[in-house]
């Protein structure tokens, strides 16, 4: 490969586990899809904050803190 070529090679980890009725199903990393379901969950309960998916705030220092904010008040739940 050339040094100013475009080409990149992408690594794959299946994270999502195959429909069940699939005639060839793939193996997928448990470990990992508990973690990314943690993250969605996260996230959900993240938009109950209205103000960080709206973008009130004007700096990007108030923005960060107000997720520190969000992320100390669901950790206390």
């Amino acid at each position: 490969m050339k040094p100013g070529s475009s080409r990149r090679i992408w690594a794959w980890i299946r994270s999502c586990p195959p429909h069940p009725l699939r005639a060839q199903p793939w193996a997928y990393n448990t470990e990992i899809y508990k973690r990314r379901n943690e993250i969605e969950r996260l996230f959900r309960r993240l938009k109950g904050f209205r103000r960080i998916f709206s973008r009130f705030d004007k700096l990007d220092v108030m923005f960060a803190a107000f997720i520190h904010f969000a992320l100390i008040v669901e950790s206390l739940r």
